[in-house]
């Protein structure tokens, strides 16, 4: 019985040392051991799960630099984007105001009497906004109730109402307790001008007490008689429409104003002129 357990011993210790052999002329062939081999098909999953982890990070990292680049980017165009449009604003209310002043400059050379004082509209009655609004110039410009208001065209936007120190409030062509002198200036016939009372024509103007015998043409252009309040031939506006009044006796005709009140910024004010 010793003899069989000492050959088994025999046998395996052997095997174990050709084995070992084995391995180490194969290590040295190759540069690697067997053993090598198995630690490296165990870790390849776990390097490769790393990799994948290192290179996620990094497009992560990349991403959420790109990211705020783009955002800071994003943030400084949408400023230059407002500064320009800002800027852009200011250049065409300039222009505007330029325009409008080489126009009132025109006015008063064609009327030498004039004396014009310009303002802004700064408020516009919520109620109703075509018939009153209010500028920033007062008194202390010399403006005055009674004054008439015009544009840089000399045409009739209205007339001072009331009057503060630095502020006035006009009443517009369009309020129905204006009344103006008037004339169809390619006819001479004669009557008065106000607006705000007829059906189904908000907006526009009405001239009544034209004779029967009066020749009305669309288009015909509508200007002031010439009073101690509207100087003479300040535009009312253009015929659209006529007819007979109520009596059957007179005639009136429907104007389209001058004067779009809904769209204008800045107005003047004649605090003098010739009445003779």
């Amino acid at each position: 019985m010793k003899r069989f357990f000492s050959s088994k011993v025999r046998t395996v210790l052997v095997i174990a040392v050709v084995l070992a052999a084995a391995l180490t002329v194969i290590g040295n062939l190759t540069g690697s051991t067997p053993l090598d081999g198995v630690v490296k098909g165990l870790m390849t999953p776990i390097s490769t799960a790393a990799s994948h982890l290192k290179n996620g990070a990094a497009q992560l990292y990349s991403y959420l630099f790109r990211y705020e680049a783009l955002a800071a980017e994003n943030a400084d165009l949408k400023e230059q984007l407002a500064q320009i449009s800002n800027d852009a604003r200011k250049l065409d209310a300039m222009t505007r105001e330029n325009a409008r002043l080489r126009a009132a400059l025109e006015l008063q050379q064609d009327h030498e009497d004039y004396k014009l004082v310009d303002a802004y509209i700064i408020d516009r009655d919520s109620q109703d906004w075509a018939s009153t609004f209010t500028i920033n110039r007062g008194s202390a410009a010399g403006i005055a109730e009674g004054m008439c208001v015009v544009t840089e065209n000399g045409e009739v936007v209205g007339l001072i109402t009331s009057v503060g120190s630095n502020y006035a409030v006009v009443t517009t062509v369009l309020d129905s307790s204006l009344e103006v002198s008037a004339t169809i200036a390619s006819t001479g016939y004669n009557g008065m001008v106000r607006g705000g009372y007829t059906v189904g024509l908000d907006g526009y103007l009405r001239m009544d007490y034209l004779p029967t015998s009066a020749v009305i043409r669309n288009q015909d252009q509508v200007v002031t008689s010439g009073s101690t309040v509207y100087p003479r031939d300040l535009v009312l506006g253009r015929i659209i429409d006529a007819g007979y009044d109520d009596t059957g006796v007179a005639k009136y005709a429907v104007l389209e104003p001058a004067v779009n009140v809904s769209s204008i910024e800045q107005v003047f004010v004649i605090t003098e002129y010739d009445a003779g």
